[in-house]
């Protein structure tokens, strides 16, 4: 122990409001949202192990505690230095401990006390003190009892308006004590801590009683503008009553003297609306019925507001205009070739559904769905449709929707209540024929608001949304006349009985030359005359556009296409700005310079026959991709190992070649017990990317066999299909976006299912001729193309050399 814990220790104080004299430390209760003042009762919650144990100590002694309030609020438990010197001796008159493991502490504020120096110990917080003596015989001069008037006057006029509790009032007109009052008032009031500890340390009573006349004085100025600002509005409202009144009287004026008030007028031109809409029978009467109610309607009605928004609504939709269809095939055909390169098969639908229509015009057709990659054009078809059959064209994202109420409406009895987007887009369209493209279908989302797609089922249906009720309108409205048409990346996500109702049109991604058209007929001119330059002669080069397709995008679609261009299109911008030489033409090297390095090289793609190493072909949203599968062994137990977040499905393919490798292990010249002599691993390489699907079954058989037995894998070889248990060769889907890729990684020979040689017509012949594709019924066919015959190697003689470092080397 210190000198100075042993000095303060011995010491002895008396302290008015004990029985018996106090130690010279006392246990410390920090107060984290109160500051303890002295003559004054007040109640502590504290529910520390340490505040706990200094209450606990003080009720088995002599019930005094010092409570300091703490400088930082947020810490829960404070260290000495974060609390202040000065807090007040306080008398633990009763503890309570509550439900929740608080204690509550009934505490009597005795006399100030300037805290010397903390002593922390393992059980509670103690501290050496000093009481501060209370001020005697205090002179009171005119100007203090003034104060002192003025402030039980205030305190007054507040409780009688029960702005402050009575009992402030009964207590403060006993204390004659000025130190005493300005006490009791200050820690009724609850001050902000630093504020209420400024007073707490202000030993002069005078001034304190000053603060105290402030207080009261604040908090009296902010009740009566308060009460100011009530008897104005009170004012107010007597104010509307009599306007409303004198607008009454002046109604009933204006109709003895036979003139229109400007309500009726209103209402007389929604009437004639409403009849110029030509409305259905059931929608007039309902019209009628709901301007019957709004006639005895006072305009200040929020229901007035309301019901006149749904009639405007009624008046506002086309109920009976329709844009009038020009089925010219001819020009249909000719709008479709100008709009849209390549595409063959969906134009040819496209202009079978415009005969049919042209043969049958009250014919229900089929909704169209294009399903594909981003950017290969599914949108501007829908457009296309719309111009070519003359008629209005409304495109509705269903992205992200997840309230049924976006669909079908909300109902009139919410506040900013509205139609839903179909009926909307009726109303934007301005006809009940339109082309309406629901667009991203695919990314529709339910949540506890309702499933959108559930109420897209009605929307879709020909035989139900000639009766389309919007729980906004409440009535039918005919949508048998409107063509709908979806668009999707996938329909994996999309639920069966909406796809049901769909007829699906694969968009496929471009090939290469089909880019390089596009570019130069819709991309390259839209983007010169979009950056200002249609006046400089600006064209690019055949291989420059190459060269951006093929180093630097790797996309099924032109989107990113389009971006490049208008890349290089803003840098020739640039320099006319600045008056420099601007070039005429975009050549390769301008291309290299102003997008900097390229960013897929082919060539730099893996082209040496290697073992374990396959080059699976994958179909993602985005296109055809390259999926190399690599297969590697090491002694071990036979266990197998699948990495590179793979699905379900194509770790079941893994098992699956796994167990065909074992099962004809003497057929395949393996080691029929390699399954407990090895581990073995297969790995698709992107870990940051899922995979799954079934059609890597023969990549990853081939890929195991190569690692077991050694042989290398043709590098010019890619494969896509899925096996069974017994070898067999499955068909697979995307053919033509899988062929496209391995065309675009340099692959020379495609092996594909036996059954999708029928889908080799929908590749480009031009692309088609330029891969061998190879159809197999058997993954006995695929290891027998793709491996390679391990030749054995001729030793000669060599003669060792040392090197330099003196290690012997073989040549």
């Amino acid at each position: 122990m210190s000198d100075s814990k042993k000095e303060s220790s011995r010491k002895k104080f008396v302290v008015e409001g004990f029985e018996s004299e106090l130690p010279g430390e006392l246990p410390v209760v920090p107060a984290k949202d109160i500051v303890a003042f002295p003559s004054v009762m007040m109640s502590l919650y504290i529910d520390h192990e340490s505040s706990v144990r200094a209450v606990e100590h003080a009720m088995e002694n002599d019930r005094a505690v010092i409570v300091v309030a703490q400088e930082d609020l947020d810490v829960e438990v404070p260290e000495p230095h974060q609390l202040y010197r000065l807090g007040v001796i306080c008398n633990v008159s009763k503890t309570l401990k509550l439900p929740d493991n608080r204690f509550k502490v009934l505490l009597q504020g005795i006399v100030r006390c300037e805290v010397s120096d903390f002593h922390p110990s393992n059980k509670f917080l103690r501290a050496a003190y000093k009481p501060l003596p209370v001020a005697d015989d205090i002179e009171l001069l005119a100007e203090h009892e003034v104060l002192i008037n003025r402030i039980h006057e205030g305190l007054r006029i507040l409780v009688e308006n029960e702005h402050v509790a009575e009992e402030m009032l009964v207590v403060t007109e006993d204390i004659d004590d000025p130190a005493m009052l300005a006490d009791v008032i200050l820690a009724h009031y609850r001050l902000e801590i630093p504020l209420a500890q400024k007073a707490l340390e202000e030993l002069d009573p005078l001034k304190r009683l000053r603060l105290a006349d402030e207080v009261v004085t604040d908090d009296l100025n902010q009740f009566l503008i308060s009460e100011n600002l009530r008897e104005q509005a009170r004012e107010e409202m007597t104010k509307d009553q009599r306007d409303y009144y004198l607008r009454e009287q002046i109604k009933l004026i204006r109709r003895e003297l036979g003139e229109e008030d400007s309500q009726t007028e209103d209402l007389s031109e929604l009437k004639e609306s409403l009849k110029a809409a030509k409305l259905p029978p059931a929608v007039l009467k309902e019209a009628d019925r709901q301007m019957s109610r709004l006639r005895r309607m006072h305009t200040e009605s929020s229901e007035y507001a309301m019901l006149r928004t749904y009639l405007e609504w009624i008046a506002d939709l086309p109920w009976k205009v329709k844009t009038r269809e020009r089925l010219d095939l001819k020009r249909a055909s000719k709008i479709l070739d100008e709009d849209h390169y390549g595409l063959d098969k969906i134009k040819d639908r496209i202009l079978e559904y415009l005969s049919v229509r042209k043969l049958n015009k009250d014919s229900q057709g089929p909704i169209l769905c294009f399903v594909g990659p981003p950017g290969v054009g599914k949108t501007s078809l829908g457009q296309s449709i719309a111009k070519s059959l003359n008629r209005k064209f409304h495109r509705m994202s269903v992205g992200g929707v997840r309230d049924e109420a976006e669909i079908r409406g909300h109902r009139r009895t919410y506040v900013g209540a509205l139609p839903g987007r179909i009926i909307q887009g009726i109303k934007q369209a301005g006809s009940n024929n339109p082309v309406f493209m629901l667009d991203e279908l695919d990314k529709v989302g339910a949540d506890f608001r309702g499933d959108p797609a559930a109420a897209l089922l009605e929307v879709l249906d020909p035989q139900q949304n000639k009766e389309f009720r919007d729980h906004y309108l409440n009535v039918d409205f005919d949508l048998s006349s409107v063509m709908f048409i979806a668009t999707a990346n996938t329909l994996d996500t999309i639920p069966d009985a909406l796809l049901d109702r769909l007829e699906v049109i694969y968009v496929s991604g471009y090939t290469t030359e089909e880019k390089i058209v596009i570019a130069q007929r819709y991309l390259v001119p839209r983007q010169i005359e979009k950056n200002g330059l249609k006046s400089a002669g600006l064209t690019f080069e055949r291989a420059a556009l190459e060269f951006v397709i093929e180093r630097y995008t790797r996309e099924a679609g032109v989107r990113n296409l389009e971006r490049e261009v208008g890349s290089l299109c803003r840098k020739v911008a640039r320099e006319v700005a600045e008056k420099k030489k601007a070039r005429k033409k975009i050549t390769v090297p301008f291309v290299t310079e102003s997008l900097g390095p390229t960013r897929y090289d082919p060539e730099m793609d893996e082209q040496k026959d290697a073992v374990g190493l396959v080059r699976g072909l994958a179909w993602t949203v985005h296109g055809g991709e390259m999926m190399p599968i690599e297969a590697s062994v090491a002694k071990g137990k036979g266990q197998l190992s699948l990495t590179g977040r793979l699905g379900e499905v194509m770790q079941e393919s893994g098992k699956a070649a796994m167990f065909y490798a074992r099962a004809n292990a003497d057929t395949l010249g393996l080691d029929p017990r390699f399954h407990e002599k090895f581990d073995i691993h297969v790995h698709v390489p992107g870990g940051a990317t899922p995979k799954d699907g079934p059609s890597a079954g023969i990549a990853i058989v081939t890929a195991l066999v190569s690692a077991l037995s050694g042989k290398k894998v043709s590098h010019e070889v890619a494969m896509t299909g899925e096996i069974t248990l017994r070898g067999a060769v499955m068909q697979i889907g995307g053919l033509k976006e899988k062929a496209l890729a391995a065309l675009r990684y340099g692959a020379k020979k495609v092996i594909i299912p036996f059954e999708n040689i029928k889908d080799l017509e929908d590749i480009p012949k031009e692309q088609r001729d330029q891969l061998k594709f190879i159809p197999v019924k058997h993954v006995a066919e695929v290891l027998e193309i793709a491996l390679l015959e391990t030749k054995p190697k001729t030793r000669r003689k060599t003669k060792a050399k040392s090197s330099k470092k003196g290690k012997v080397i073989r040549v």
